[in-house]
């Protein structure tokens, strides 16, 4: 006779997906024979797609952001087949300006092969305060990510390791060197010069704005339509001891707000698309 055991401290990864480890046992032999069952992905994700890219002036005065396009395709939509490519079917996109034009252009997403929904903010409310009104429509774990975001991170390992990690929140994270376009001058108390760096690079890790998130673990610190960033929803889950997790990969990212990150993609993707819509 053979029963099913949960095994509550194995956890396997297994290609891109995360496994739980169950044992039968069996009660002739009296031995546990392990076999894996795999757990949901994650279906979901949630773009913040509602700012006005101020950095973009002017042309984001007449394109929301998300819209501005690689070539011939706005950057939100490459990353909705990301998402796509990702096993992802549920995508809420929260909204505010310029609303109509996402709508227009994504509607329905069936296109895309995507259930798209929107919901609109009557005001900003940062990066993770529209979280607070959808919270009994989101799934147990989801995605939230930034309606510009551009990488070739693949989701599917992010959210392999999420599951793998068993963590409340985990953000994906990308090195990126800072330079210093000054020469750097250290002085001590005294006003004394103790060094002299000519425009100076540092490397540090830096949130990608992309994250998968638990929705039980950010429920207590949300409001409906109270202004929240992401970072400080992150720093409430952290101080009421949730288990935040980082996850890295050997990819591109690209902040298109900045206009030298914004030109590079254009190339990028010019010379050769598939780096992009192959994620």
């Amino acid at each position: 006779m053979l029963e099913v055991v949960p095994d509550r401290t194995d956890h396997h990864l297994i290609s891109s997906e995360t496994a739980h480890a169950l044992h039968l046992y069996d009660a002739s032999s009296a031995r546990l024979v392990p076999q894996v069952t795999s757990t949901p992905a994650i279906k979901q994700a949630v773009v913040m797609a509602g700012g006005k890219g101020t950095r973009l002036h002017p042309y984001s005065a007449l394109f929301p952001k998300p819209l501005m396009p690689l070539n011939d395709m706005p950057v939100l939509e490459l990353l909705l087949r990301q998402m796509k490519c990702a096993g992802i079917t549920d995508v809420i996109l929260a909204v505010n300006h310029l609303s109509h034009l996402l709508e227009a252009f994504f509607r329905d997403g069936e296109r895309l092969g995507l259930n798209i929904r929107y919901r609109l903010e009557d005001q900003p409310l940062g990066t993770a305060g529209a979280l607070g009104a959808m919270l009994d429509d989101l799934d147990e774990a989801f995605f939230v990510t930034n309606g510009d975001l551009l990488t070739t991170l693949s989701l599917k390992n992010m959210m392999a390791a999420h599951r793998e990690a068993g963590a409340d929140i985990s953000i994906g994270v990308f090195e990126r060197e800072v330079k210093i376009d000054f020469g750097l001058i250290e002085i001590d108390e005294r006003s004394r010069m103790t060094a002299y760096r000519e425009k100076p690079k540092s490397t540090h890790f830096v949130s990608m704005g992309v994250y998968a998130l638990s929705r039980e673990a950010v429920r207590q610190h949300l409001v409906p339509n109270t202004y929240l960033d992401m970072p400080n929803l992150i720093a409430k889950v952290k101080a009421a001891g949730g288990d935040v997790a980082c996850f890295h990969e050997d990819c591109v990212w690209l902040d298109i707000g900045r206009p030298d990150d914004f030109a590079l993609a254009q190339q990028m993707f010019v010379s050769d698309r598939s780096l992009f819509l192959a994620s």
